[in-house]
């Protein structure tokens, strides 16, 4: 997986609190062939740190000892790339393809249905490769450990895998007779991943930017010009000079023992010996004067051609190394570009010179030196150059007026409650921002000591003026680089243009290894079915190296959660998860909503946004930020939406409401809520400028965003017409949605339309609070049972306040009945991005409801269907970046997807006809037992403490429900699976099934769309055609 970027100030991230104390060890220390470097208790992450190097090969080894059963491995390799070829990217699929202890095809894959992990992945990096996992079952633990060393340590690293993970020229329906070059294409799972990236104007202004301001890095994920220039060779020598213990961080955190990992640890590495290693942290380029940049980029169909520019100013920002002075930079890059108050966000996008921050904005300490840039999207071409101009004179102005005490408290506030949450993936999230800081010099125990580094904060802000003096030293200077991307039509032709030339040079090159042209095509054609009987047996090849868990691994019994219920008065309901939260509250709230209308359903994620933006007529929406910040850990206005766990077709919908803070602080957060929800200005004189431009920023990147998640819109799509919660979803945070506010975007100059918009969200805001006094409000609280008295009477004040309040929105007229909902299946249709170079499908079909066991063989299925079949037909052989199943079983429904897939046809045809080969495979126990864990990963996946108790208050699925429903998942047998693939067979066969694909007219053969809808997104047009 490419991991773009990671802009991080080392870990002052959530922490995860806990009271054991390790024993001290001493320096010097040998164990396992690993010396102990130092040691280091951490009191505010509350977690002791010991660093080992390893004797024999220098590794360097760090273990996080905490009270977490969610144990945590990761090892990373410094892997600088020599070029954009995508060497450190290719290899990182490579490496997972077989190793010399488990000479399987595919190990990576094979092992995701053989554990309990809650999280298995690789990611590359701008210059290092990470291997990262965790579980909380110790047995699993090892396992995987075992595997992932053996296969960053001891990989096959075949040619076959090669060329199916990087890139190879061959036939697209390699089993048609065609004998010429007509339909050879190129191929490869990372070459149609990074086509997919490409598509994406956010990362290809990021990728260039990057390119620009550290040449020296290339791009590690791989330009697709580049990329068809690696050979075998070159990867070979790649790995052999950096996956080596003397180039690799290695980090263990949780509470398991430290010796048993080291064990492990030194079996692996003590084969090798200290090596010399390229270890090299690379830097930007020296800015001295102005440099201005200026390449192509896309043209998004969905906003206005003339506002496409994407610009950004950026300075070299020190040494991250300096951790003190780093973390002062990052609480400067909030103060400057944080909420809508901030003073850069007045300035560049509340007056309109953009819609957005530019992708690269901000402070970056990801490298050897740090960078600060600042940036905007949508820009009009003449106003370019004013951004810049804008950016220098706020700064100017900023560094004058000097940063508010109150500002920097309520960061710092933020960053205290931070630290006492709860996080589930503490552990992932420190050894994930460790490693890259410290490939990069930064002395883990440096910046990991956040005592250290705020008690050095709060004495040099105390002597004044300390973020000024920063921002005057590195920002207040003209050494910079403007880079600017501009939007050129023919920038997607031109793409395409070069790949057919390139593809043309590339056959020329083949042909020129074979006799004839004849011989070559024929040639190309027999290594494609070689490589197809290669995956094909390795479907079916001997797995039993392997390492597994097994299905007695899970428990019968589900962990039971302490919830109590209690009513306010006689309209409001209360559930209690009274635990151990490090003096923090949790609140959720749900104001329900009766047969409320569509349109004004669609305008519930404007509504949410406008919430925290507008204000009040007492407050400015900078000043209540200012308190969120000091008083709470954030608070939240959401939609909500849950089918029945015992009809799907029955479904509730409503407004969400929530926050955290400290115990103290809960009636301020109340407040706060109060405040916001009831006194929202919709016709302050700014309230139309501020809803238009929430609006162009919500259109701007849509497609990128869609780009991104692809399969995730296809699959929403496709389920829009099975259930009422398919259909709010689509209209909620769907492609109708992004349709819809595009639309409405496009006609900000219609006063008329802007009326009738704020008109609209005020009737929403009218309707919630309706809800409220009405009765059917519920609210759900986490706190420690100390702390349940005083949330409770805060609670009923705030639903007493809230109920009384005046609003001055208009009365809402109460919703005329909404009919019944009716699914309709047998709906395929296709939505044209004629900018993607990849494609996104997704169908879907019902299956039944949560509380019925005919349902539960289905969640079985869709991981048989994942891992024995559409990884391997869509990915493997047809080349997308991915392919699956999921079920999801409170919907009811049956899903399949493909991402960035080059061939949506072929995929299809293997989806249509999934259901039959399902039906007609003789399943074997260990097939089941495997589907059995992959399901049980994220129905035992560990939850952060504000998340207990949720499902039963949002979804209403209780312990008893929970827990019967575990045992019919534990249950399924071989031939429940085939009678439910029996019936997804004769669905698929009748068409009873919905299908979305997205992509480029030319990815999707006409003759496939035959009886499809065909759903245009429009193009910056006005409201009426966008709905």
């Amino acid at each position: 997986m490419l991991h773009v970027r990671r802009r991080a100030v080392a870990p002052y991230a959530h922490a995860l609190r806990s009271t054991r104390c390790y024993a001290t060890v001493q320096a010097g220390t040998k164990q396992h062939g690993f010396t102990l470097e130092r040691s280091k208790s951490f009191p505010s992450l509350e977690f002791s740190a010991y660093h080992y190097k390893h004797d024999r090969t220098g590794a360097d080894y760090l273990h996080l000892a905490r009270e977490d059963t969610n144990n945590v491995f990761s090892i990373g390799f410094k892997t600088n790339p020599p070029d954009s070829t995508g060497v450190p990217h290719i290899l990182e699929h490579v490496t997972l393809c077989g190793s010399e202890k488990f000479p399987v095809r595919d190990p990576f894959f094979k092992m995701l249905p053989r554990s309990l992990q809650n999280f298995m992945n690789a990611m590359t990096s701008q210059d290092h490769t990470t291997y990262p996992f965790a579980t909380t079952n110790s047995q699993d633990y090892r396992n995987l450990m075992s595997v992932y060393l053996d296969a960053t340590l001891h990989p096959l690293l075949k040619q076959s895998d090669f060329v199916q993970e990087g890139w190879r020229v061959g036939p697209e329906n390699p089993k048609n007779d065609s004998t010429g070059k007509n339909d050879l294409v190129f191929k490869g799972v990372v070459y149609n991943e990074m086509k997919g990236q490409v598509s994406d104007a956010t990362y290809l202004f990021y990728i260039n930017f990057f390119q620009h301001i550290i040449p020296a890095l290339h791009n590690s994920g791989g330009n697709p010009q580049k990329m068809t220039d690696l050979t075998y060779e070159q990867l070979t020598g790649f790995h052999k000079a950096h996956y080596h213990p003397s180039n690799a961080k290695i980090i263990t955190y949780g509470d398991q023992p430290v010796d048993k990992h080291m064990e492990m640890l030194s079996e692996q590495l003590n084969t090798f010996d200290k090596v010399k290693v390229d270890g090299d942290i690379k830097h930007p380029i020296s800015l001295s004067g102005a440099q201005t940049i200026t390449v192509p980029g896309p043209v998004d169909p969905l906003t206005p051609p003339e506002a496409q520019f994407k610009t950004s100013t950026t300075w070299l920002a020190g040494s991250p190394a300096d951790v003190h002075e780093a973390f002062a930079l990052q609480l400067t890059n909030s103060l400057l570009l944080g909420g809508y108050g901030s003073p850069l966000y007045r300035t560049l996008i509340e007056s309109g010179l953009g819609t957005d921050f530019s992708p690269n904005t901000g402070y970056d300490s990801s490298h050897g030196t740090a960078l600060f840039s600042i940036g905007l999207t949508g820009v009009r071409e003449e106003n370019v150059p004013k951004v810049k101009e804008t950016i220098v004179s706020t700064l100017r102005e900023q560094v004058e007026k000097g940063f508010e005490k109150q500002k920097v408290d309520g960061l710092l506030h933020s960053l205290e409650l931070g630290f006492k949450h709860k996080s589930s993936r503490f552990g992932l999230g420190i050894a994930q921002a460790v490693t890259g800081a410290w490939f990069n010099g930064v002395d883990p125990f440096e910046g990991l000591d956040y005592d250290n580094i705020l008690s050095t904060f709060r004495e040099r802000f105390s002597q004044g003026r300390y973020l000024e003096d920063l921002v005057e030293k590195y920002l207040l200077n003209d050494n910079t680089l403007t880079f600017t991307m501009a939007p050129a039509a023919s920038f997607g032709a031109d793409l395409a243009a070069e790949e057919k030339q390139r593809l043309g040079q590339k056959i020329a090159e083949a042909v020129k290894e074979f006799p004839s042209e004849e011989e070559a095509y024929k040639q190309l054609r027999e290594r494609e079915l070689e490589l197809i009987k290669e995956q094909d047996s390795g479907q079916t090849a001997d797995v039993d190296c392997l390492p597994t868990l097994h299905v007695t691994d899970i428990p019968r019994q589900a962990k039971k959660m302490e919830l109590r219920d209690s009513k306010l008065d006689d309209k409001t309901k209360v559930q209690w998860r009274e635990t151990a939260t490090n003096g923090l509250s949790y609140f959720v709230g749900i104001s329900p909503f009766k047969d409320l209308p569509q349109e004004l359903r669609m305008l519930v994620p404007l509504f949410c946004d406008a919430l925290m933006r507008l204000g009040t007529k007492h407050k400015t929406m900078e000043e209540l930020e200012d308190l969120i910040k000091l008083k709470t850990g954030g608070i939240r206005f959401g939609y909500y939406s849950t089918s029945s766990p015992h009809d799907v077709l029955k479904a509730e919908e409503g407004f969400q409401i929530g926050g955290t803070a400290f115990d103290g602080n809960v009636p301020a957060m109340y407040e706060l809520l109060n405040t916001i929800l009831v006194e929202t200005d919709f016709d302050s004189p700014k309230a139309h400028g501020m809803i238009k431009e929430l609006l162009r920023s919500s259109a701007d990147g849509a497609v990128d965003a869609i780009a991104s998640s692809g399969h995730r819109y296809a699959s929403m799509s496709a389920g829009a017409d099975l259930d009422p919660t398919g259909a709010w979803a689509e209209q909620t945070g769907g492609l109708t949605q992004v349709k819809y506010v595009t639309g409405l975007a496009s006609a900000e100059s219609d006063e008329g339309a802007m009326f009738d918009l704020v008109h609209k969200l005020k009737a929403l805001q009218g309707i919630v609070l309706q809800g409220m006094r009405e009765g059917g409000f519920r609210a759900a609280l986490t706190c420690g049972a100390e702390a349940s008295g005083p949330n409770e009477e805060a609670l009923r004040r705030y639903v007493e306040s809230t109920r009384s309040a005046a609003t001055t929105s208009p009365s809402p007229s109460s919703g005329s009945q909404q009919p019944a909902f009716s699914p309709t299946l047998g709906q395929n249709t296709f939505f044209p991005f004629p900018t993607y170079q990849v494609s996104y499908t997704g169908l879907s079909m019902p299956t039944g409801p949560y509380t019925s066991q005919a349902s539960a063989p289905y969640a079985i299925l869709a991981q048989l269907l994942t891992h024995r079949h559409l990884h391997h037909e869509i990915r493997e052989k047809g080349g997308a970046y991915g392919g699956g199943a999921s079920s999801n079983g409170l919907a009811g429904r049956l899903g399949m997807y493909s991402y960035r897939d080059p061939n949506p046809s072929n995929t299809l045809r293997i989806m249509r006809n999934s259901g039959r080969w399902a039906a007609e495979r003789e399943w074997t126990d260990r097939e089941i037992e495997e589907a059995k864990l992959s399901v049980f990963q994220s129905v035992d996946a560990p939850l952060a403490v504000n998340k207990e108790g949720l499902g039963r208050f949002l979804q209403g699925i209780d312990y008893k429900m929970e827990s019967q429903r575990r045992s019919w998942l534990l249950d399924v047998d071989a031939s429940q699976v085939r009678r439910v693939a029996e019936e997804m067979a004769e669905k698929l066969e009748k068409g009873q099934a919905n299908i979305a694909v997205l992509g480029a007219e030319e990815k999707f053969a006409t003759s496939e769309r035959e009886g499809w809808h065909v759903k245009n997104m429009g193009s910056a047009v006005a409201p009426e055609a966008a709905a």
